[in-house]
């Protein structure tokens, strides 16, 4: 498998794929193209979570109001139940995201 390699998707489908799953950790591939968590809407995850983004540009949002623009090769650890959405994500180039979720900490 190669994490670039892009299924045709549509402008209105993100894929997330689950690549590795033990030992309570979860590890996915998703690729957004230009999706954004509804408006009101707030992750509140019960495990920690790494992402890198590996392709594209995407901007996050805290529920404290703290922003977090991301370009190619930028990583994140949020820890569980820490409140935040996705702002937006890049169409052109598709963003791919490489997550690992689980006590991390």
């Amino acid at each position: 498998m190669n994490l670039f390699h892009l299924p045709p998707l549509s402008s209105n489908e993100e894929l997330c794929e689950l690549l590795l799953s033990d030992h309570g950790i979860r590890i996915e591939r998703i690729i957004s193209t230009g999706q954004a968590s509804p408006t009101d809407f707030w992750y509140d995850q019960e495990c920690d979570e790494w992402v890198a983004l590996l392709q594209g540009q995407a901007r996050l949002t805290w529920l404290d109001g703290r922003t977090q623009n991301l370009q190619a090769g930028d990583w994140l650890f949020i820890p569980a139940h820490e409140r935040h959405r996705v702002d937006w994500t890049s169409q052109d180039p598709p963003c791919i995201w490489l997550a690992v979720h689980g006590k991390l900490r």
